[in-house]
């Protein structure tokens, strides 16, 4: 009688998709000179001296030569261990299964201090936009071609002088970039180097490690930016792209395609819970704030995590991305706070399918109203039509959703409602979504 196998999984959790490498001595030799930017630099920051600019761009270039040679290091390592492993695979059978999570790469853990970037002031006029449209589907190399001198590699130098890889991708012309927060925590400088080798130096904006976003800042004019799309539109099987530093400085631009494996799926690190897209396209250490990209050559998503693997078991395909149509008011709130303040909410609960009116219109129904929300204080009641938001008509609950992302917490949204027959425009000032 054969014998009865019982596999056991141990809860599996992601793990940020950041390089950190460790390399106490600078690379003996001359240092390759960094040429100025190919543009002026912005107005609204103040003049740097000319030499110290040049220390910061030195500086800037020690640690991407420090983090080439560790990265060759590092790989030798891993090599090494990877033929081991695969040698006991052979050897011996597979009677358990273990997932792990690490903060960063396993062979470097550590414990981020105080982030001690110099800031950037911050600001009410930039905003994080994404587009409602878009164009033809694009080749791939069409797509590469657009996005990638928008995606820039982040180095991040930390108090025991090591560095941290990431990735940003850029998204106003003056140099405001948003990546990941795991990749800057704890920093105390931060650099950015565009695709064509320009160097910069970057001070932070504002980050938020929960739900693990943060824009910095470099000083810098006419870059190229990302178009930002819109996620809520994908569905799973859609094709998806993503650029990024797989390993650090030396792949720096690696292109990699696969595509949407889940939406909304629920991911629990540190006790966090964050709404993701699941994908297959490969995320490997330095990915960490990389753009998703759709067919359009859109900027979908934010990469932050994949899942890792222990023991003997590998795990293969399994990556996570912010979506950008829920981090745009994240990102706006970190450019103008500094930290998160909380979600602009309309206050109500909404049935997702439209209803036909008589004449031929689709409204949405409101189902339930919250006490002293947003809705509540403009007089909306459970059984209420919205005809329209901002003059816009709404066929579904995602068109209501993307008017009210165009306002931030304190603002009004103008809605058109049917109550009884009757109909009129309705001012709602929406507020901050205080749940966590």
């Amino acid at each position: 009688m054969p014998r009865e196998v019982v596999l056991r999984y141990q809860a599996p959790e992601p793990q940020p998709i950041v390089l950190r490498y460790v390399a106490p001595k600078p690379l003996p030799g001359r240092r390759r000179p960094v040429p100025p930017p190919p543009e002026p630099e912005c107005a609204d920051t103040e003049d740097e001296p000319e030499e110290a600019a040049a220390n910061h761009s030195r500086t800037g270039l020690r640690i991407f030569l420090i983090c080439a040679a560790a990265l060759l290091i590092t790989l030798c390592v891993l090599g090494v261990r990877s033929a081991r492993r695969a040698a006991q695979n052979h050897a011996q059978p597979q009677e358990s299964f273990r997932f792990e999570t690490e903060r960063h790469n396993s062979a470097f853990d550590y414990v981020p201090a105080e982030t001690t970037i110099e800031r950037y002031p911050n600001s009410s006029g930039v905003r994080l936009r994404c587009a409602e449209e878009h164009g033809d589907e694009l080749t791939i190399q069409e797509i590469y071609e657009r996005v990638n001198p928008c995606t820039v590699t982040v180095a991040t130098a930390m108090p025991d002088g090591s560095a941290i890889i990431g990735t940003g991708v850029i998204f106003t012309p003056d140099g405001y970039i948003v990546t990941n927060a795991h990749v800057v925590a704890g920093g105390t400088q931060c650099y950015a180097v565009l695709d064509n080798g320009y160097s910069f130096a970057a001070k932070l904006v504002g980050y938020d490690t929960e739900q693990d976003l943060a824009v910095i800042k470099i000083k810098a004019q006419n870059l190229p930016t990302a178009e930002f799309g819109n996620s809520d539109e994908l569905t799973v099987g859609d094709p998806v792209y993503a650029i990024g530093n797989p390993l650090g400085v030396q792949l720096r631009g690696t292109l990699t395609d696969g595509i949407v494996s889940a939406i909304n799926r629920d991911v629990t690190v540190d006790g966090i819970r964050l709404t993701l897209i699941q994908t297959n396209a490969a995320l490997n250490s330095g990915n960490s704030g990389g753009p998703l990209i759709n067919v359009y050559g859109q900027v979908i998503g934010i990469n932050t995590m994949k899942m890792g693997a222990g023991g003997r078991i590998n795990v293969e395909g399994l990556g996570f991305a912010i979506p950008v149509s829920f981090a745009a008011w994240m990102v706006d709130d970190l450019i103008e706070y500094g930290e998160l303040h909380g979600e602009p909410v309309l206050g109500a609960t909404i049935l997702r399918d439209a209803v036909t009116l008589p004449g031929g219109e689709t409204a949405l129904q409101i189902y339930e109203v919250t006490p002293h929300g947003a809705a509540d204080d403009a007089g909306l009641i459970p059984g209420d039509l919205i005809v329209t938001a901002d003059g816009e008509p709404l066929d579904d609950i995602n068109d209501l959703l993307r008017v009210r992302r165009r306002h931030r917490a304190g603002e009004t949204l103008t809605l058109e409602v049917e109550h009884n027959g009757e109909r009129s425009a309705m001012g709602i000032i929406l507020k901050e979504n205080t749940e966590k």
